[in-house]
């Protein structure tokens, strides 16, 4: 078994720890103990992203009219983006949605790092479901098991079967996920009237944005146990616009977290958190940890025996703040000293090496300032080949090296 000694150690919201030895259970690591400054190290259970298109994590942000009435409109709008027709370049959708097809791998897998980065280590990328070894190929746990509609008003345009076929295949044991209310027309404000005629309000639906829910459908969102996913910033950036998230807190409506993708959304979770208490500073840095740790297990049915197991799945952070939950709000990607899941070490301070049982040539190595780093993964490679194909070396702001 090998041990961490840590300043505090989030054990649940009720409970935390202080001076506690963290043990991991994985074949991964040698038997022993790491020794550094307890004092400066935290641990908590890794970070959920509850909405991401992993495929569209391409910069800067895209659309000329923004803020638009509705997102629907940024979807035609998009389109004809300068980000839109630099991504394309890589990958250019053929209307199949196959995400194995051609560089598309190239922009997922960009995207995951993106998460792993910022200590995500389950993420929800939102579309049509994919082959099974798409599932297979990504260093993070990316959801597979969901079923999905991209919204009432467009309908399942991007693939899999009708919403009520859909919510069907669920079965009650895995999130129903779609964009809704994600606008301030008249034809985004009617969407959740449709949802409930169709019979999708159910508890295990999953509402992304909600922007123009009222206080009376969250109250009918709460009386099912449904859950919506909270994306402040790219909400803000394309409508101008949130959902009411103090109602929802009021109500004790189930509140998760994501990102939306770069191109309308923040550059990573850990930024995301700070943007959303900027936006909303009454919120508690406690209720947004929340967010993107218990209430997105909910959301999203995460297997808990699996994922969540305490000796197999940590994140290490540095400990800034006497709150344990404020220390979230301060993490920089530097601040990752060692991100651990199902046993796989995945991002960490090069220190950790030497207690390690691994190939190196799985990982690589790098610096974030004066840090050295090493992630599993070849997340280089992937922007070795992209500069290839673009003939220019292309800057993403989520990438640390």
């Amino acid at each position: 078994m090998f041990k961490i000694k840590v300043k505090q150690s989030i054990q649940s919201l009720d409970e935390v720890r202080t001076n506690q030895w963290v043990e991991i259970d994985s074949a991964l690591f040698k038997s022993g103990e790491y020794k550094w400054n307890s004092d400066s190290l935290l641990k908590s259970i890794p970070l959920v992203n509850s909405h991401d298109h992993l495929v569209g994590n391409w910069y800067p942000k895209s659309g000329t009219n923004a803020p638009y009435l509705n997102s629907h409109l940024w979807v035609e709008d998009n389109k004809t983006s300068v980000s839109m027709a630099e991504r394309n370049n890589i990958w250019e959708n053929s209307g199949k949605f196959d995400l194995m097809e051609n560089n598309a791998p190239l922009l997922v897998k960009l995207g995951a790092f993106k998460n792993l980065f910022s200590g995500v280590s389950i993420v929800q990328d939102h579309g049509v479901q994919q082959a099974p070894a798409y599932y297979e190929m990504f260093p993070i746990e990316v959801v597979k098991d969901y079923a999905q509609c991209h919204s009432i008003t467009l309908g399942n345009w991007w693939g899999g079967d009708a919403p009520e076929e859909e919510m069907k295949k669920s079965k009650g044991r895995m999130p129903f996920i779609i964009h809704l209310a994600e606008g301030l027309d008249d034809e985004t404000k009617n969407e959740f009237t449709l949802l409930k005629k169709a019979g999708l309000l159910k508890q295990n639906t999953l509402i992304i944005h909600g922007i123009a829910l009222t206080r009376s459908e969250l109250d009918d969102i709460k009386a099912v146990s449904a859950s919506v996913c909270w994306c402040p910033n790219s909400n803000n950036y394309l409508i101008g616009q949130t959902l009411d998230i103090m109602s929802c807190l009021e109500k004790g409506v189930n509140v998760v977290l994501g990102t939306d993708s770069t191109m309308t959304g923040s550059i990573n979770m850990l930024e995301e958190i700070r943007y959303a208490k900027k936006e909303f500073p009454v919120i508690s840095a406690k209720q947004l940890y929340q967010m993107v740790t218990t209430n997105a297990y909910r959301a999203l049915f995460v297997d808990e025996a699996e994922l969540l197991d305490p000796q197999k799945n940590m994140l290490i952070i540095s400990k800034k703040k006497d709150d344990p939950f404020e220390n979230i709000l301060y993490q920089e990607i530097d601040d990752v000293h060692l991100m651990v899941q199902k046993g796989v070490p995945l991002y960490g301070d090069i220190s950790f090496m030497e207690h390690l049982n691994v190939d190196e040539k799985d990982y690589y190595f790098f610096k974030v300032g004066n840090k050295e780093k090493f992630v599993f993964g070849h997340p280089e490679k992937i922007i070795e080949n992209i500069d290839s194909i673009l003939g220019y070396h292309k800057s993403l702001p989520y990438i640390p090296f």
